[in-house]
């Protein structure tokens, strides 16, 4: 194996996170293992695709380390998978093959970075530091929207009305014209959807509604 690497410390990797690593070859898989682990990162390895997909758990922060070329189900067949399950987790792709084709390929589905063997052990780093940052704010993102929705279910179907035309800016007087109630109902209603989904001004309550949103989008 020659993965020209500098065995140094990196202090930007996130030592909470889990680097899944996907590759055939046994001696290159190893030695990434082994590299990420002297660096405090928490490593799942595997020989197959199939290996993987038969755990298949991933809990919080994650990236996959891919071989592009595999026995069985290959690197962009696994990532294919993945996209037709909503599974989103960063993909960084490694191949010996320098197959520009593929990598665009790859990059265009979603992969975060495509690296060619032999590499640095920097780049390898600088890869693994992206993906993982990118996941960590999805993670964050996706937790928020499940918070957001269980609040939102708190409300009665009414509350989620008067919600939906707070949200477009209208006042009071007009929320009341457009819902056929009167305006003292409005403010009420309004209150007990400030309440409950714990915001405290408009703004902050169009923002959580839109984490919803793009939650359903991703």
């Amino acid at each position: 194996m020659d993965v020209r690497i500098q065995h140094r410390h990196s202090s930007q990797l996130d030592s909470s996170a889990t680097i899944f690593v996907i590759d055939d070859d046994d001696e290159f898989r190893t030695g990434i293992v082994d590299l990420l682990q002297s660096l405090d990162m928490k490593t799942r390895a595997y020989g197959s695709a199939k290996a993987f997909l038969d755990e298949g758990h991933i809990e919080g922060p994650a990236c996959i380390l891919l071989d592009l070329r595999m026995p069985g189900l290959s690197g962009l067949e696994l990532q294919q998978h993945l996209d037709r399950q909503g599974r989103k987790i960063p993909i960084i792709f490694i191949t010996g093959h320098g197959d520009v084709p593929v990598a665009v390929q790859a990059l265009k589905a979603g992969a975060s970075d495509f690296i060619e063997k032999p590499f640095r052990e920097d780049v390898l780093l600088g890869a693994i530091s992206i993906a993982l940052t990118k996941s960590a704010e999805e993670v964050k993102s996706a937790s928020e929207a499940d918070e957001v929705r269980a609040l939102a279910a708190t409300l009665t179907p009414r509350e989620r009305e008067v919600m939906t035309v707070v949200c477009k800016g209208l006042m009071n007087k007009q929320i009341a014209y457009e819902l056929g109630i009167s305006e003292v109902t409005v403010k009420i209603h309004r209150g007990n959807v400030m309440k409950k989904m714990k915001v405290r001004s408009v703004a902050e309550l169009i923002r959580r509604t839109d984490l919803i949103v793009e939650a359903q989008a991703a």
